[in-house]
């Protein structure tokens, strides 16, 4: 299908980051799927090459880009070579830990973290899960008490995505045990913090060179200059930048699922049975047809999205929308594209069986779907009303 998303520059863009892939990260995929975390010198060659902080104004060091149209082609890009687990700190760290040090810092913390965002000498992670808080943001527990120039935090975090390889964690906290929603506040917390620790490399199923963590607080003592956005502003800065993460989300899952139809096609043009190619089976064909079209169908609307996004237009109900039907989509189709390569879609040599590993996550984290369509549900009664 022809997209009319990108132009010329992200079309360069594309080229760039597509050789520095093939370079740095999928010779090393196996190795780091392996040990469980990639190694913090192609995250700094990322920055390196301009591939880090697009956003981040000239000012701080950055190419003032803030265009989410090249942070969409990380995503593609990973997802086409197969290796996003290796990929994800980069998409992680772009798409959601630094609207946070962007959008709700002040000038002095600008200063001190965006220089070091864009050259990769920081990597940022964000933890706001507990053992007894996922979804449920505002049952989190982690406390953080002010005591003179700084605060003093406990508690523990868990399935943080660069937990390991991260040296700046931005962390929901609670600031106030009488308020819920209000009683949440962001800060940010260098991995240096006495106090802070490091928990289990947790051992997950999928995305396994994406170096997943538990964190601990035990009277960890940070600068209150540390504080994002103010005590109890928390939460409603997390609101307003969850539909971006979940904007990258749909556009990795989506893209996920167009590379397990490219991969399946191509299978199925070589494997022969019965006397033909696969692919000229009646039943293979009309499979892979109407995945192809719904692929296509969900790539309009989050190209669209993406356009929206771009103008300061897109809803927190338009990305739950988005996420929930393209991660979904992303589940099935691997699914189906494993069943067509027969037994060899089982042996882990092929992407296709760590497509099927990786996939289940993403209507996961972000929210889980089951948050999507609650989101989604709020809104159904005024939405039809208002248009009839």
């Amino acid at each position: 299908m022809k997209r009319e998303l990108y132009g010329a520059t992200h079309d360069d863009f594309r080229r760039s980051f597509r050789r520095f892939v093939e370079i740095e990260i999928a010779p090393n995929h196996e190795k780091w799927e392996q040990s469980g975390r990639v190694d913090r010198e192609m995250f700094r060659k990322a920055g390196e090459y301009g591939f880090l902080g697009m956003a981040v104004p000239e000012e701080y060091g950055g190419l003032g880009q803030d265009d989410f149209r090249f942070n969409a082609i990380i995503g593609e890009e990973l997802q086409r070579a197969g290796v996003i687990g290796s990929g994800m700190c980069l998409t992680l760290h772009n798409d959601v830990v630094l609207p946070y040090l962007l959008g709700a810092t002040d000038e002095q913390q600008r200063k001190r973290w965006l220089p070091g965002m864009v050259t990769g000498e920081i990597m940022g992670a964000i933890s706001m899960t507990e053992p007894g808080a996922g979804s449920d943001l505002a049952a989190l527990q982690t406390s953080a008490e002010r005591d003179g120039d700084h605060y003093i935090l406990n508690g523990a975090k868990t399935f943080v995505t660069n937990g390991l390889n991260a040296n700046l964690y931005v962390v929901a906290v609670r600031t106030d045990r009488t308020e819920r929603h209000r009683g949440i506040s962001l800060i940010a917390v260098d991995d240096s913090t006495p106090g802070f620790s490091r928990g289990r490399h947790l051992d997950k199923i999928g995305l396994r060179s994406q170096d997943t963590a538990e964190l601990f607080f035990d009277n960890a003592r940070v600068p209150a200059a540390n504080l994002i956005g103010g005590e109890g502003r928390g939460f409603g800065i997390l609101m307003d930048n969850l539909a971006q993460e979940r904007l990258g989300l749909s556009v990795s899952a989506i893209s996920a699922a167009g590379s397990a139809l490219r991969w399946t096609v191509s299978y199925c043009a070589e494997r022969e049975a019965f006397g033909q190619r696969v692919l000229d089976m009646q039943n293979t064909r009309f499979t892979l047809a109407e995945l192809a079209a719904r692929v296509d169908v969900a790539q309009v609307f989050v190209d669209h999205l993406i356009t929206l996004h771009g103008r300061n237009e897109l809803t927190a109900v338009d990305a739950a929308k988005a996420k929930l039907i393209t991660t979904e989509l992303q589940q099935a189709v691997v699914a189906q594209c494993l069943q067509l390569h027969g037994g060899y879609g089982f042996m882990r040599e092929y992407p296709i069986a760590r497509a099927y590993l990786d996939a289940p996550i993403q209507s996961i984290f972000g929210g889980t779907n089951e948050i999507m369509r609650e989101i989604v549900g709020r809104t159904l009664e005024q939405t039809y009303r208002e248009e009839r």
